[in-house]
């Protein structure tokens, strides 16, 4: 497996050393890049690019929901995890809306915190038992509405059956071997589906497939 590189955003400098030491025990994880708030990132982000970065929401000068915003913007290819103490079922279904790729909170175990940044680098998302029931109560909450048929965004069988097996918690080289297809062809769709649904990444196209549904829960 490739080197992971990982950036830890976060003003609290003894809580990130705690987190350096837990990253020091995982393998295949690389803390490359560090900083203390969102303008701090953005600026340190013309020298190195990480694949993945752990991003705290309550920073002074830029916090994390602005700095989530911006990044989906400026680096899609970017993949977030939010790490932090906030519980709030609104905040959750909003940030992963907009651009996060999967939200744990500070308390979590280093388990589940590795779980977390294999899944976000392979899968492009993470939704814990916590995260998902979040977004469930969130979709509830919204105003119904009638069910939309694939052919209305104009997905093709093909497209529905790869979002399917996306869905599913498939990776796209899984998805490949399923399907008899290139891992290049495999990403072409998924690129195709988030330009139709019109999301910025793969946690977001599965809260919209649910939104919509496209698919059913």
């Amino acid at each position: 497996m490739e080197t992971i590189k990982l950036g830890l955003i976060d003003d609290h400098n003894l809580f990130r050393e705690g987190i350096k030491s837990l990253l020091n025990k995982m393998t295949n994880i690389s803390l490359v890049l560090e900083a203390v708030n969102g303008k701090d990132l953005l600026t340190k982000l013309n020298n190195i690019v990480p694949d993945v970065i752990l991003l705290d929401l309550e920073m002074d000068d830029m916090n994390g929901v602005d700095t989530t915003v911006k990044l989906q913007k400026l680096y899609p290819d970017l993949k977030i995890i939010i790490l932090t103490m906030h519980k709030e079922e609104r905040m959750i279904s909003y940030l992963m809306e907009v651009g996060a790729n999967g939200y744990l909170l500070k308390d979590t175990n280093p388990q589940e915190l590795e779980e977390a940044i294999l899944s976000v680098y392979e899968k492009g998302f993470y939704f814990n038992s916590f995260v998902s029931e979040a977004l469930l109560k969130g979709l509830k909450h919204k105003a119904n509405k009638p069910p939309v048929i694939g052919k209305d965004y104009h997905l093709t069988p093909r497209e529905l059956e790869v979002l399917d097996l996306i869905t599913q918690e498939l990776t796209t080289a899984e998805i490949a071997e399923k399907l008899f297809l290139s891992v290049r062809t495999i990403e072409g769709h998924r690129k195709n589906l988030m330009i139709k649904l019109g999301v910025r990444n793969i946690a977001g196209l599965m809260i919209k497939a649910i939104q919509e549904k496209i698919i059913s829960i």
